[in-house]
């Protein structure tokens, strides 16, 4: 027999897992459908598992540098043991999972284990929306609901010619499994991806060299942070190559060694190392869910919907998070499955605008943004002032040992409304939560600067920086 229910959901990542609780919370009946583990590649092959080696890599550099702090280590210098820093990694992973599993066990959520794929109309339902799951065990189940939503996420784009094998040549997906950390790596794309895997192999020991076809890192962030994270990671002796067009025909995998050639600004040059990791973007998983049975359509490798409700071509079919391109980050999922959810159980939902969601890099240092660019702003014929204040004014960055960094805020100069604030340095993607309130709240920057921060605090530098938009600093 069919399982008929209120509200179907494909993919069981951040997006759809959120989704499901969602519908769930409000009265309606769920099933979500997953082909390997809850959770998605947010929890197992992204942010988690990457974020807890970022973790390590900086305990393991701030032991280095306990010298600075006065504190000596008798026995020697630290060291990595990989195989740990990996247990410690999967335990979290783990214990995340159990906490989904329960969090879908808790709200009723019926969970079916296969790989879906829609149907058209059929004896099952009179229009497309229907799915057939093909379980694990060769058996299958068909969910008939009322609504759909799409929430099959993504996976790494590769580029074309080069030899992959998941372990020589990678991508971030298939770098996460690697049992040895490499002496020497090539990392192509100088986006959010590479400048984190960079920043933790940099601090591990491993030598490091990217290379990004734009004229510098993080192309798409403000020109100060791209400025900065560069100068972080040339500091501990990372080669950065921007400008960057990779030979892909002349990559060669062979004895333990990748090599090949690229022309960097006209000139050619040869590079190799032990491992190549390719991190070049992300395209979204919309091959075999059965789209071709329904009016709904694509966009390139992703799904195209309204961008204020998030339906798709057929309205009672929805979809979220990367599969429809944009922001493709797990916060961003998150939202839109609240958005999608309020709409199909009839709510008005406002959709928050892509610039206005929450940008970080969990690189050393950190870096994170949101709201317009400088240069963005300028170029859409916006009159702009700026204020920009380095953390090392700051007494609590002193005491870190962590004052690297600044805090930039880009506003309109004809009405004052803040238009983007751009974090480098300690925890810089915990303090840009407080731009993100500033910008629901439409506030502008000397309500931000009048609010009491308390001292000694990282958070003292949105004050400061909102306040140097007026000239009335305190510490600048």
């Amino acid at each position: 027999m069919p399982i008929e229910t209120d509200v179907a959901v494909l993919g069981g990542g951040p997006g759809g897992y959120t989704a499901a609780v969602r519908a769930a919370q409000a009265g309606r009946s769920v099933v979500l459908i997953e082909r390997d583990k809850l959770g998605g590649t947010c929890l197992h092959r992204g942010c988690i598992p990457s974020k807890a080696l970022l973790r390590s890599a900086e305990v393991f550099t701030t032991l280095k540098q306990s010298s600075s702090y006065g504190i000596r280590i008798a026995s020697g210098e630290a060291t990595v043991d990989w195989t740990a820093v990996l247990a410690r990694k999967d335990g979290i992973v783990e214990q995340l999972h159990r906490g989904v599993q329960a969090l879908m066990k808790q709200h009723k959520i019926q969970v079916i284990h296969g790989s879906g794929r829609i149907i058209g109309p059929s004896i099952f339902s009179p229009r497309s929306g229907a799915i057939a799951v093909e379980l694990a065990d060769g058996e299958s189940e068909t969910v008939v609901p009322r609504n759909v939503v799409i929430a099959t996420g993504s996976r790494p784009r590769k580029l074309e010619g080069l030899p992959y094998d998941g372990k020589t040549v990678a991508t971030s997906d298939e770098a996460l499994a690697w049992t040895e950390r490499p002496a020497s790596i090539l990392i192509v794309g100088g986006g959010v991806i590479g400048v984190e895997w960079a920043s933790m192999l940099a601090d591990f020991g491993t030598e490091v060299t990217v290379l990004e076809t734009a004229e510098r890192l993080l192309p798409g962030e403000d020109k100060d942070v791209s400025a900065e994270i560069a100068r972080a990671l040339g500091k501990r002796g990372v080669r950065v190559l921007a400008g960057a067009k990779l030979n892909a025909s002349s990559c060669r995998s062979e004895n333990g060694q990748v090599s090949l050639q690229a022309e960097v600004r006209g000139e050619t040059v040869a590079l190799s190392a032990e491992r190549m990791l390719v991190s070049v973007g992300r395209q979204g998983n919309v091959e075999g869910i059965g789209l071709e049975n329904t009016d709904v359509k694509t966009a390139g490798p992703f799904i195209a919907v309204n961008p204020a409700t998030l339906q798709t071509g057929e309205p009672h079919i929805y979809a979220i998070g990367d599969v429809i391109g944009g922001v493709q980050l797990a916060h961003a999922a998150m939202h839109e499955a609240a958005v999608a959810v309020e709409h199909l159980t009839g709510g008005h939902p406002l959709r928050c605008p892509d610039r206005d969601i929450p940008r970080c890099i969990y690189s050393r240092p950190e870096a994170a943004s949101i709201g317009w660019t400088e240069e963005a702003a300028a170029a859409s014929g916006l009159k702009v002032k700026t204020a920009k204040i380095p953390l090392r004014v700051l007494g609590k960055a002193l005491v870190y040992g962590e004052a690297e960094g600044f805090a930039k805020a880009v506003a309109d100069a004809a009405t004052g409304d803040l238009l983007g604030v751009h974090l480098v340095g300690a925890h810089a993607t915990e303090l840009i939560a407080e731009a993100s309130l500033a910008k629901l709240l439409d506030a502008v920057p000397w309500e931000i600067g009048r609010a009491i921060h308390p001292h000694p605090t990282l958070s003292e530098i949105m004050q400061e920086t909102m306040l140097g938009l007026d000239g009335t600093a305190g510490h600048a």
